[in-house]
């Protein structure tokens, strides 16, 4: 039965190189690419290749205006043709730069294929310049489509983030504080070196741990709930070789004034900073703070689970139960401040100082619910209200 691989990141030397690795390490593997960079001229040039070189390639028009759109609806039979030929052992999607991987494996488990794994290819050296980096991705030539608004750092952090599996390139440029930065950002992956040596001897047809990996299976529903704003998998307190994580957790809510007025110098403070955050004047909705490259976006995911009726418990999925039961305070639930941030020389007391400024006073916080819903809604027009 074929296996699907998907390898994507910004970091293009990286990503083919990690692609080259497993044309050579798994037998019987295709890499199936689609170049959106031929996208202004109405089409997605799609290729198909093995160790050997190009087995096939075609176009495919755009759709709706959007070269990522055409790559969704050609990536699929695509796949099927392949798996069909009963040849393939593994199918790697190899992403184009600004593809992110979520977006393509839900594609690919939702057409019934077997997904096997996700991977981000990483040059350490290159991971702190592209989270700083606020630029447009169209001012780059990287838009997918015409209306793509997203930036190099925020399309990175997702690229980085959401995959389980980071391949890292051999760079001599890297130091113990890019890693650290790189370790600290996505604790819980597993970093496999790009250029690991094959076995030897009695051990020659080992698979080497990248190609292990791009095998090991890849459940969607997980990885879509560790990025959900309610229960992601944030990471967790550190301070090493000049890198620290602030892991901010407070059961007051913001004073929205405030917390506006602070918003520049917050996305600011740290090369990533993400989370959910509880404002006064919206006591029941759940928002999202994502920040990266000195940009922050907030937006809505919903209300908080305090805010439920007893009835809608059953219908929430139980990793989002289990995430509000940590956080439960018992007067006001899981709702709650909890927001990372990442960086290399970070002002850990300055940060704290400025957002403990922002949250409501004694005063203002026992004047109860209802004086809170009356404060002025600062983040109206964030919210598009």
């Amino acid at each position: 039965m074929l296996s699907v691989a998907v390898v994507g990141g910004l970091h293009a030397d990286a990503r083919r190189q990690a692609v080259e690795r497993l044309l050579t390490d798994v037998p019987g593997a295709v890499a199936l690419h689609h170049d959106l960079a031929t996208a202004a001229k109405g089409t997605v040039v799609r290729t198909v290749r093995d160790l050997t070189g190009i087995v096939s390639a075609g176009e495919a028009p755009l759709v709706n205006d959007c070269a990522c759109c055409a790559l969704r609806e050609d990536l699929v039979p695509e796949l099927e043709r392949l798996a069909a030929d009963g040849v393939t052992r593994l199918a790697i999607v190899e992403l184009w730069d600004s593809v992110e991987p979520r977006a393509m494996a839900e594609v690919v488990a939702s057409a019934g294929l077997r997904l096997t794994g996700v991977i981000t290819a990483v040059d350490p050296a290159l991971v702190l310049p592209y989270l700083g980096n606020g630029d447009d991705l169209a001012d780059a030539g990287l838009a997918a489509a015409a209306t793509d608004q997203r930036t190099i750092a925020d399309t990175f952090a997702r690229q980085l983030e959401y995959a389980p599996v980071l391949a890292l390139a051999d760079s001599q440029e890297a130091d113990d504080e890019d890693r650290a930065l790189l370790a600290q950002l996505h604790p819980t992956a597993r970093r496999v070196p790009i250029g690991h040596p094959f076995a030897l001897g009695a051990e020659a047809h080992t698979p080497s741990p990248l190609a292990t990996a791009a095998l090991a299976g890849f459940d969607v529903e997980s990885a879509a709930a560790a990025q959900h704003p309610a229960c992601a998998l944030l990471p967790a307190e550190a301070d090493e070789c000049g890198v620290s994580t602030l892991v901010w957790h407070r059961s007051r809510p913001f004073h929205p004034e405030r917390l506006y007025a602070a918003l520049e110098e917050l996305a600011c403070a740290a090369a990533r900073s993400r989370g959910r955050f509880w404002l006064a004047d919206r006591p029941d909705t759940l928002l999202h703070w994502d920040a990266a490259g000195g940009a922050l976006c907030v937006e809505s995911a919903g209300p908080w689970m305090a805010s439920l009726p007893d009835a809608a418990w059953d219908m929430v999925p139980p990793v989002r139960r289990a995430a509000a039961a940590l956080d439960w305070h018992p007067e006001h639930g899981d709702c709650c401040q909890h927001l990372v941030f990442t960086s290399p020389g970070l002002d850990r007391d300055g940060l704290e100082l400025l957002l403990e400024s922002c949250l409501l006073t004694d005063g203002e916080y026992a004047a109860g619910r209802t004086a809170w819903k009356r404060l002025p809604p600062a983040f109206d027009t964030l919210l598009e209200v």
